[in-house]
């Protein structure tokens, strides 16, 4: 039985060795550059970066990882691995619009992590030595572009005594609410949520067969838990074969995703709602002609609320390309869980809930399936501490295997998230800071713990306001609205809206403001005290899209928002 990764690496590599595993499209484009990397030369490759730590006595440290999108990423995340020592993946700066963003978080995890070594391509490296004067953490760590390890060093590798419980990398969360906290995934974990994932997706033997070892198609960032723990990590621990290209060409061309499916034909596909909602503004008759998406099995959707207009009108716009509605998967997970928590039932259309009688189909609920096996799933009282009964709305927590060691060091918070227990239930939760409720064994997520707003004594979940207003008026973009309360002095709380609007529709303020004012009011009994019209873009959002609340409310109260003319206040 493997005890991780990297043993089951040598297994493939030696019983597959001429199988890709995977294929980077170097400009995002099926016809354009190719990069593929076989098992075996992964292998050593992965091995020669390892070889290269364990000479420098750095088994038992932490590496940070900054390499551009790219095959030599996963070859440096499989060498700290195979090295035994802790990978922590970056987002490399680029461009200088993401520089400071960049820096600031990079220069966080730096010392968060007390990382002892750089691993980055040769451009992200040389960026990084004429960024010193910013970064002078850098002067005492050693940087080194993977690409210069030679092949060679890969017969100095030793093979790590590896355990279920020893660390495997650490996956900082993308802080929506709060800061960037590094989350400790162990080998165990690593395994664990990958059997579920296989378990959930149906990536039976059978499945990969039919689908020519074609597993995934990927653009999502390989950084977060999303792109990392599913495309890249489930495709190894199955042995399968994966088609990854660059998260900027998918935003630049997001056609490029879905002529890189109907190419390739991969059992598997996915990303967050808003993914999905880019797809969409592309689809004109010239794409639709072109695509066979018919042997899609699963389109995963998750990492923000999944909004049941966007299911419809995508299966509704690709049918025709032989998309089906039961490929549409909508998930839940999180980094603190490793990923997955819960998924759809393959080949089942998703499960849609009237959360008010007589409610536009748009607005239901969305099922987010059920949990893996052996994976436990309650709803607690976030302030009793106790279960709470089917259907009742409360704070989601798991166990299993899957869930996380901790946050690095840092005990109280790992108290606080991971230590929780319930009374009848032996073993210790996760509370996951999200609330949902649980319908025939289906989990169904609200929103946050902490962005919840308190409007006169009633509870309101901002997900379900921003849905209301983004379904006022075609001009506001799916996705990107915000919505969080203010201090309205003797009138106590009060709603604020920032929406991001289509440029074209800008003298249309006015008549968009009043309908996301009455759609609000009817949808909830909500006066909105502002609804401010922001440029495309500018909202702030995680790195992997998740809209952050509390900064949006910042940027509002500080005057920095982008506006499209004055906001309108009630």
């Amino acid at each position: 039985m493997a005890r991780s990764l990297v043993d089951l690496l040598t297994t493939y590599a030696t019983h597959q060795p001429d199988r890709t595993a995977y294929r980077h499209l170097a400009t995002g484009d099926v016809d354009g550059e190719i990069q593929e990397i076989s098992y075996a030369r992964l292998a050593t490759r992965s091995r020669a970066v390892a070889a290269w730590l364990q000479e420098r006595g750095l088994a038992g440290s932490r590496a940070m990882l900054l390499h551009p999108p790219g095959l030599e990423f996963i070859s440096a995340y499989l060498g700290c691995l195979a090295a035994g020592v802790a990978a922590v993946p970056g987002v490399p700066p680029q461009g200088r619009a993401q520089n400071h963003r960049a820096l600031t978080r990079t220069k966080r995890l730096i010392a968060d992590a007390d990382a002892k070594v750089i691993l980055g391509g040769r451009e992200v490296v040389a960026a990084l030595g004429a960024m010193a004067e910013h970064l002078p953490e850098l002067d005492a760590i050693p940087r080194v572009a993977t690409e210069d390890i030679l092949d060679e060093t890969a017969a100095a590798w030793r093979e790590p005594d590896l355990t279920a419980d020893s660390v495997a990398f650490l996956q900082y969360t993308s802080g929506s609410t709060s800061a960037p906290r590094g989350v400790v995934v162990t080998h165990g974990n690593l395994l664990d949520n990958e059997r579920v994932i296989t378990a959930r997706m149906g990536h039976t033997p059978e499945a990969i067969a039919a689908h020519d070892g074609e597993l995934f198609v990927s653009w999502l960032p390989v950084y977060h838990d999303m792109g990392l723990i599913g495309p890249v990590l489930n495709t190894l621990y199955l042995g399968a074969t994966a088609t990854l290209f660059s998260p900027l060409h998918f935003l630049q061309r997001p056609d490029r995703w879905l002529r890189a499916v109907s190419h390739y034909r991969p059992h598997t596909s996915g990303g967050p709602n808003f993914a999905y909602e880019l797809a969409l503004r592309n689809a004109g008759p010239e794409l639709l002609d072109g695509l066979d998406l018919s042997t899609w099995q699963v389109a995963f959707n998750g990492a923000e609320p999944v909004r049941a207009a966007t299911l419809r009108r995508f299966a509704d716009t690709f049918a025709p390309a032989g998309f089906r509605r039961g490929a549409l998967y909508p998930c839940y997970g999180l980094a603190e869980a490793t990923l997955m928590v819960t998924g759809a039932t393959p080949g089942t259309p998703p499960v849609l809930l009237e959360t008010e009688p007589g409610a536009h189909a748009d607005a239901a609920a969305v099922g987010c399936g059920r949990p893996g096996e052996d994976l436990a799933v309650v709803i607690a009282d976030p302030e009793r501490q106790e279960k709470l009964s089917e259907g009742e709305t409360g704070e989601i927590w798991v166990r299993g295997a899957s869930v996380a060691k901790g946050y690095w060091r840092n005990t109280l918070a790992t108290r606080e998230t991971f230590r929780a227990t319930l009374p009848g239930h032996e073993g210790r939760f996760l509370r996951t800071g999200d609330l949902g409720f649980l319908r025939d064994g289906e989990l169904f997520v609200t929103g946050r713990l902490k962005d919840l707003m308190v409007i006169d004594g009633r509870n309101h979940y901002p997900q379900d306001v921003e849905l209301a207003a983004e379904l006022a008026h075609p001009a506001l973009r799916p996705g990107c609205t915000a919505a969080f309360s203010v201090d309205g002095g003797t009138d106590g709380e009060q709603v604020v809206l920032v929406a991001e609007v289509a440029p074209e529709a800008a003298g249309e303020a006015d008549k968009i403001t009043d309908l996301v004012r009455a759609a609000v009011g009817e949808a909830h009994g909500l006066p909105v005290r502002e609804v401010v019209l922001v440029h495309p873009g500018t909202i702030p959002k995680t790195s992997s899209g998740k809209i952050q609340r509390r900064a949006s409310r910042a940027a509002h109260l500080d005057g920095t928002l982008s506006v499209v003319g004055p906001p309108a206040a009630g």
